[in-house]
């Protein structure tokens, strides 16, 4: 098999390609890879090219630099590696080099910016381990891992440092009646401080009938504390109330009083999840029928339909508890009675489900859960996985920027306009 370049120029590169035929098609199919990819490279080499300088002097940050030579240096692309010889230079006092080519063509470290964003996207779904495996057997690339890592953390670095100066846009949609607002907390393994809660946000948008449109994710890896998550949370739901100013907003989520506190002043309603509720009223059947599994089934799901579906439901469910001889209880399904009471009269103001229901307003919390458990568990907490707080933060801002649909192109726009440098 070959690759022959047969014109090259400033606009643009002819290859011809020859691309031997084998006896399966698997096989040929592995060989066309090999071939598609020594043209990529080939491709890849004659295009940087296009950004160096003929060596000329140059002026930049107020300096004249003067080139050294062209002296060789190797890239990773997407299809392989490319080694060229480019322009590197340096002013009359020494000390660190500049080189056009790399800043031009966007280099990030030794890669181009087409393979780093696909190895950061990589390393957001997967361990380096992984990663590795899937560029030998899917693109027919053998990089180091140690390369995967440092040029994924590069790329998640940029993300994380910039979380506060870079503003993404929400999509401006039509039809958009309510935001639901949810926060969440759940853990993972850090190497020196053992388990520790990482917080997980969402921003749902929802039309008149309530089908969700669009989702925010917002996450923060345990170094950076509640307070942090909260500002930064506050900003994105800022920035959609300024697209969506007359939306009702929802706050949605379990029972803990601090994700109340934080929601309440941001939104017009608050609804306690459902899911959360009828947990406590399992323990009240086993109050009202501790001999019958039947029956205290028969009654949770009456009385889980009356909750969604009635006004008032909540208050008159709390007067029923309270009905109740607790006397004739055991000690454990008195207790548990005792919990479902004092959940209830915390929160009954927030059960209005049947209001919530003939609005066509989110009354469970699953988007914000799925999220703790799609963001954080799914990729920071496997079989013997334990993470460096930086690390788990770079891996956090990646995965939301590839969750958040058209995040990731518009940080890779950053990225492309910038440049690594200027970004970092």
């Amino acid at each position: 098999m070959s690759v022959t370049i047969v014109e090259s120029n400033a606009e643009f590169v002819t290859l011809q390609l020859v691309v031997p035929l084998q006896k399966t098609f698997l096989e040929t199919e592995e060989t066309l890879q090999s071939v598609l990819n020594e043209a990529g490279t080939k491709a890849s080499g004659e295009a940087l090219k296009q950004f160096d300088t003929d060596g000329s002097p140059i002026e930049s940050g107020g300096m004249r630099w003067t080139s050294k030579g062209q002296l060789p240096k190797t890239y990773q692309t997407p299809y392989g590696m490319v080694a060229l010889q480019r322009h590197v230079y340096q002013t009359s006092d020494g000390g660190k080099t500049l080189c056009p080519l790399e800043v031009d063509a966007r280099i990030i470290i030794t890669s181009t910016p087409r393979f780093a964003k696909q190895i950061s996207h990589k390393y957001a779904q997967m361990s380096s381990v992984r990663l590795v495996e899937d560029l030998r057997e899917n693109h027919g690339l053998k990089v180091h891992r140690s390369s995967v890592q440092t040029l994924a953390e590069a790329v998640g670095t940029i993300a994380l440092l910039k979380e506060e100066d870079w503003h993404y846009q929400t999509p401006k949609l039509p039809t958009i009646e309510t935001v639901s607002i949810g926060v969440d907390g759940t853990c993972m393994l850090l190497c020196e401080d053992g388990f520790r809660q990482a917080m997980v946000g969402t921003i749902s948008l929802y039309d008149a009938l309530g089908e969700r449109q669009h989702t925010t994710y917002v996450a923060a890896a345990p170094e950076h504390g509640r307070e942090f998550f909260l500002g930064r949370m506050q900003l994105q739901v800022e920035q959609v109330k300024r697209l969506y100013p007359h939306a009702h907003y929802q706050g949605l989520a379990d029972g803990a009083q601090e994700n109340w506190t934080f929601l309440k002043p941001l939104t017009h309603t608050q609804v306690l999840d459902f899911y959360h509720v009828t947990q406590y009223l399992g323990k009240v059947a086993k109050a009202i029928h501790p001999r019958s599994d039947e029956y205290q089934q028969a009654w949770m799901d009456t009385h889980c339909h009356t909750l969604k579906h009635e006004v008032g439901a909540a208050t008159r469910l709390l007067a029923e508890m309270e009905s109740l001889d607790p006397k004739r209880l055991s000690e454990s399904i008195r207790s548990g009675l005792q919990d479902a009471i004092t959940y209830f009269r915390n929160h009954h103001h927030q059960m209005h489900y049947a209001e919530a229901v003939a609005r066509h307003l989110p009354i469970g919390s699953g988007v914000t859960e799925a999220a703790c458990k799609v963001i954080v568990k799914a990729r920071l907490c496997g079989a013997g996985m334990k993470w460096k707080e930086r690390g788990a933060g770079i891996v956090l801002s990646l995965r939301t920027l590839t969750y958040t649909e058209g995040r990731w192109q518009q940080f890779w726009s950053k990225i492309n306009r910038y440049g690594f440098t200027l970004a970092a």
